[in-house]
């Protein structure tokens, strides 16, 4: 069965208020996540001169561990319901953030950054079931759309807040993330309705074996990995090169301010325009095209003008990507368990984004030191373009399969 619909219906106004917390949610937690995760590089590797490749294994392995985790959350989210484990996940990552705020050596860094992780495995996939099972199929990309603008808005405001905080400590940057974090505790438990993300409820496990064996959905979810290898570089390797090119900290803010303002203007309306003449998984693929292009051109960006104008071309592309992939992972999941099949589809961002993380640093690293910094954006460009090239031989399955679909329906 596909095309994710409501596992359990609620009253109008319980639905809207729901979508309406998710909405406050997730401006939180972008807001606190943004706030704190792209100046972690600045502060240990420029700050105190620790290895960008170090730092890169931080963000990997929190990347990793979470997403990795994702999965047992998103099958306890089948069998227990989302809210509880929303709200335990923002306590868990209220109190990671807290402990980077003391975090003065690399073992204390990595054993907050496994906190942080713990805590959105908790409440990543019951937060993308929960918006799917709230949503109508017909109303989902244009929620998913505003969903993109209160990101952008957390975005913006997050490094903004956090980049005027490192003037004075780390630690008070790492203490207002946390402060997010315990409001949208507070707000999930208080406001959220009782959202049931599935019509089924087997085995702890049955939801996510339906899941793995599911070959257009795991497809799908191999071929996205090359989105999130591209999307992470927000965290590790722009913001680096953003320092190096403008020789501040504050640079860092630049970038996510015109990724954030893009979002926030043009999100909407670009996505409407997109829908007029493209499926879900034609604007995923144009996206993440135009996104390769603009990690591409990054390798001959020799100024801070040069590469805020590659960010621009990034972020358009994430701005039909971004939303284009959840709705199309929401159409393929069954709604018999979309929990686990929300949990499954983290694992394209472990992995993807694990990956990412770990080799931005690494490449950038050694990139810098071997004379050759356009390396990593050339892998970035390649890693994009191979990955589209998978999407669009499955959109061309899928489309054939529904068309026979169709063809035998009508003859019968």
């Amino acid at each position: 069965m596909t095309g994710a619909g409501r596992p359990a219906v609620l009253a109008e106004a319980d639905r809207r208020r729901g979508l309406i917390v998710m909405l406050v949610d997730t401006f939180l937690m972008w807001g606190g996540f943004f706030m704190v995760i792209p100046l972690i590089s600045i502060h240990y590797v420029d700050g105190l001169g620790w290895a960008a490749g170090a730092i890169g294994l931080v963000l990997a392995v929190r990347q990793l561990t979470q997403q990795g985790l994702t999965v047992i959350g998103g099958a306890l989210a089948d069998r227990l319901g989302a809210r509880g484990l929303i709200a335990a996940g923002m306590l868990i990552r209220a109190l990671s953030f807290g402990g980077m705020a003391v975090a003065t050596t690399y073992p204390l860094l990595m054993l907050s950054a496994l906190l942080a992780a713990l805590g959105g495995a908790l409440f990543d996939s019951p937060s993308s079931a929960t918006i799917a099972a709230l949503t109508r199929r017909e109303d989902r990309s244009r929620y998913f759309a505003l969903l993109g603008v209160v990101r952008g808005l957390g975005m913006s405001l997050g490094p903004l807040a956090g980049a005027a905080l490192l003037r004075l400590d780390f630690a008070l940057v790492a203490l207002a993330a946390s402060a997010c974090f315990l409001l949208a505790f507070g707000v999930t438990l208080l406001f959220l309705p009782p959202v049931r993300v599935a019509t089924e409820r087997g085995d702890l496990m049955s939801g996510t074996v339906l899941a793995l064996r599911d070959r257009r959905f795991m497809t799908f979810n191999i071929l996205l990995m090359g989105y999130w290898f591209m999307w992470v570089q927000l965290t590790i390797s722009l913001p680096l090169e953003a320092r190096a090119l403008a020789g501040t900290a504050d640079a860092v803010s630049w970038l996510y301010t015109l990724n954030a303002v893009m979002s926030i203007v043009l999100q909407y309306p670009v996505m409407q325009l997109a829908e007029r003449w493209l499926r879900p998984m034609p604007i995923l693929m144009l996206g993440m095209a135009v996104m390769a292009l603009g990690l591409g051109g990054v390798a001959l960006a020799g100024n801070i003008v040069a590469l805020l104008t590659c960010v621009a071309l990034f972020s358009l592309g994430a701005l039909l990507a971004a939303p284009s992939q959840q709705t199309v992972a929401a159409d393929l999941a069954n709604p018999a368990a979309l929990g686990s099949y929300f949990g499954v589809s983290a694992l394209a961002l472990a992995l993807g984004g694990g990956i990412g993380n770990y080799a931005g640093g690494v490449l950038y690293g050694f990139a810098r030191d071997a004379g050759v910094p356009a390396l990593p954006w050339f892998i970035c460009l390649i890693v994009g373009i191979s990955s589209v090239s998978g999407l669009a031989l499955l959109d061309r399955r899928l489309t054939r399969r529904m068309a026979h679909a169709v063809d035998t329906a009508a003859s019968s």
